[in-house]
């Protein structure tokens, strides 16, 4: 898997929107942090986009993100936030130029079919990470949210352990393997399709955001049943955004499904739809423990 170069000051990263418009506001909050840590920042022409026609909402969400990787200029490209759609758009995408162009591609929730895709097809480290406008605005960043961008300038590996978020194991064991994965929706909407995640060898990251406790088990035996577990190394589980109710529900839910599998499971991981948001790279070697809960993951950049 190809690693992207490590951010430096004064670099110039673009913001874009490929699946869905984005809060000016909250957009210039989260360019603010960005500025501070020394980047020039660029927006992509569509951004703030809000097109009924949906195949020309298409064509200027795929031609921000074309332009993004294909301008020198620009090291680093950063999603404004979620949405839906982007599973339209992955078929149209030129992979070969982005495998030519390799940059840092940021961001989760609906963004997680284009991170998968551009592994699939361009074999590049993508990131799972807080996007700029949803999770780097005043109201809702955290510290430790926006320090977890720091990784993309040091190219040193990450360890995530109880100091982070009170860590729960699931089943016992040690696993590693490539660190793959995000959203859940997504992951089981990509069933099927060239843009199928690939869990063979590796460590599966899953999170979800205010999904019924019974469509949660219905989609993780979608996966099961697709044989997406037979071969993966271990399970992290992310944020599973829900009222206090229905959560406790999700969490029988998880702890019955994976209680007597054969590779380590932790939960309460805080990546996803959460604050802190910690950002990691997908593609990369990670390793998951139990004796203590903890996840080791390479660096995303060279």
């Amino acid at each position: 898997m190809n690693k992207p170069r490590a951010l430096k000051k004064g670099d110039r990263v673009a913001i874009i929107a490929p699946a869905g418009p984005t809060d000016k506001e909250q957009l210039t909050q989260g360019i603010r942090v960005l500025e501070e840590r020394g980047l020039d920042v660029v927006l992509g022409r569509h951004v703030f986009d809000v097109e009924e026609d949906i195949d020309i909402l298409d064509q200027n969400r795929l031609f921000d993100l074309h332009e993004a990787f294909r301008n020198p200029s620009i090291r680093g490209i950063f999603c404004a936030n979620g949405g839906f759609g982007t599973a339209r758009i992955a078929p149209k995408i030129d992979y070969a130029m982005i495998k030519g162009n390799p940059k840092i591609f940021w961001g989760y929730s609906d963004i997680t079919y284009l991170l998968n895709a551009i592994q699939n097809f361009s074999n590049l480290v993508t990131f799972h990470g807080p996007m700029v406008a949803s999770d780097l605005n005043d109201e809702e960043r955290t510290t430790e949210t926006e320090s977890s961008i720091l990784s993309l300038f040091t190219g040193e590996p990450l360890t995530y352990d109880s100091r982070n978020s009170p860590l729960n194991t699931i089943t016992y064991g040690t696993g590693e393997g490539r660190l793959i994965g995000g959203n859940l929706t997504l992951l089981t909407n990509g069933l099927g399709t060239p843009y199928q995640v690939n869990t063979n060898g590796a460590i599966l990251l899953i999170e979800e955001v205010q999904e019924p406790a019974f469509k949660v088990n219905l989609m993780l035996t979608h996966l099961q049943q697709a044989g997406l577990f037979d071969t993966v190394k271990g399970v992290v589980i992310g944020n599973f955004q829900a009222e206090p109710d229905e959560h406790k529900k999700i969490k029988k839910v998880l702890q019955d499904f994976f209680t007597r599998v054969s590779f380590p499971v932790v939960e309460n991981f805080h990546i996803g739809h959460c604050q802190p948001n910690y950002g990691v790279p997908l593609g990369v070697n990670a390793k998951l423990t139990t004796s203590p809960p903890r996840l080791e993951v390479d660096s995303g950049v060279r």
